[in-house]
């Protein structure tokens, strides 16, 4: 069975490229998605090349290792992000250092996976992550939402000139966005607010949209500063 993505011409199968430099593992990995149903358009081995090739294929999930020869992940990761608005950065690391976490996050991933995890953890988490869900290897998401507390209780800097009104949230963007910032699934919130999953995610793309924001990640951080996460 393949798995598939949503667009305006109905269910497609979800694009993924692979850049990892060591070519047996990079291999293996896009063989065990291509198995997975998920139609594998490229693969790098570089970061050059992998900036070179996801700008031509647009792939909807990338799946990328951080030690990369010639560029480093974080500043493919950075690029790409900026470059394709639709694209999913999956990171696959053998760290799993605080550190290495939080700047792949800074850089624009929603997704950081440790290479231990299995292939059934793979595929579920390359999926996910084409849903928009972040998604962390167990013990990591508690250290992004601790570092976007941090961030959110550092004082502001006092801004110039005068400041630009608030957007207007609707009651139920609001109420999915504060279900966002306690860490919850799209599935999850479909079943608590008893809405379908693609009302969910047309409710935080419009969300996104009126906040200026780019993917879920900066959205749980807009709504931890905002206090929703404790409401």
């Amino acid at each position: 069975m393949s798995e598939t993505a949503h667009d305006g011409g109905g269910a497609r199968p979800i694009t993924v490229m692979v850049v990892d430099d060591h070519p047996m593992w990079r291999d293996a990995v896009a063989r065990d998605l291509a198995e997975a149903g998920f139609d594998v358009v490229a693969t790098a081995g570089d970061g050059a090349q992998a900036v070179r090739r996801a700008k031509a294929v647009a792939p909807d999930v990338l799946v990328l290792d951080l030690n990369l020869p010639e560029l480093p992940g974080v500043r493919v990761c950075k690029e790409l992000v900026a470059a394709l608005p639709g694209l999913r950065v999956l990171v696959l690391s053998a760290s799993g250092e605080h550190a290495d976490v939080l700047e792949a996050v800074k850089s624009g991933a929603t997704g950081y996976l440790v290479k231990s995890a299995s292939t059934a953890e793979l595929t579920d988490a390359v999926r996910r992550t084409a849903a928009g869900d972040p998604v962390f290897t167990p013990g990591l998401a508690g250290l992004v939402l601790g570092e976007y507390r941090r961030l959110a209780s550092e004082p502001a800097p006092a801004a110039g000139g005068d400041e630009p009104k608030a957007p207007q949230l609707t009651d139920r963007e609001t109420e999915v966005l504060r279900l966002v910032a306690k860490g919850l699934s799209y599935k999850q919130i479909a079943e608590r607010l008893v809405i379908s999953h693609r009302t969910v995610q047309n409710h935080v793309q419009n969300t996104l949209g009126k906040l200026q924001l780019h993917n879920r990640v900066e959205l749980v951080r807009y709504a931890i500063e905002a206090g929703l996460d404790d409401a």
